[in-house]
């Protein structure tokens, strides 16, 4: 399998963890994944200042800005396989 496949195989894959991760690896899934799939971060902050979620969201995504796209997909792909142990 190509890193492309691998990366969408770990996508279905961390839609059935046995036990659901905390916060923290949510948001590391979220930015690698959008990372991975998109690249930088190509969305303004949330404009609501009380939308903690988004913010904290975009704020993980934008963390990772200038990681490629193939080595998000590794570290998501990697993450992923480490959770379903």
């Amino acid at each position: 399998m190509d890193l492309k496949q691998q990366f969408e195989a770990a996508k279905e894959l961390s839609k059935s963890l046995p036990t659901k991760p905390s916060n923290e690896i949510l948001l590391q899934l979220y930015s690698l994944y959008k990372q991975g799939s998109t690249g930088d971060v190509d969305t303004d902050p949330p404009s609501n200042p009380f939308d903690f979620v988004e913010k904290a969201k975009h704020e993980a995504w934008s963390g990772l800005k200038g990681k490629t796209q193939e080595a998000a997909m590794q570290e998501y792909i990697d993450l992923v396989n480490r959770l379903k142990q």
